[in-house]
């Protein structure tokens, strides 16, 4: 039975411009779909946030400069919390699925592994 699931990625990136927060998602989606064999034709949508101090571009251009054309996506900013993770693009992928939540990986790369050492898979990507 098909159901919906939520995919968590997850990338920091050391300087805000445009091309460092396009490289960085591009990394992070690629990362997540390879890591669970996503097709865009069952994603629902995609929601990103960045960190306050990333201000160049919206990280939703990666997805549709991969091609994901009918997705929906939208972005948000971070909550500004103390001690917070800084520059750091965040996802939650809606993914339509038969997978059990047991068998999805969530991506968390470079100082985000931070974020959520509890779910983020082993493997490097």
């Amino acid at each position: 039975m098909m159901k919906v699931r939520g995919i968590r990625g997850a990338i920091s990136i050391t300087i805000d411009t445009e091309e460092a927060i396009l490289e960085a998602t591009r990394t992070l989606l690629e990362a997540i779909v390879s890591a669970n064999s996503v097709e865009e034709d069952d994603v629902a949508s995609i929601l990103f946030t960045t960190t306050q101090d990333l201000t160049a571009c919206f990280p939703a251009k990666a997805a549709r400069d991969m091609g994901w054309q009918q997705a929906a996506l939208l972005g948000f900013q971070e909550m500004n919390v103390p001690n917070g993770l800084p520059r750091c693009v965040r996802v939650l992928i809606h993914w339509n699925t038969t997978k059990p939540y047991s068998e999805i990986q969530h991506v968390y790369l470079r100082e985000a592994e931070s974020l959520r050492p509890d779910i983020s898979k082993a493997k490097k990507f």
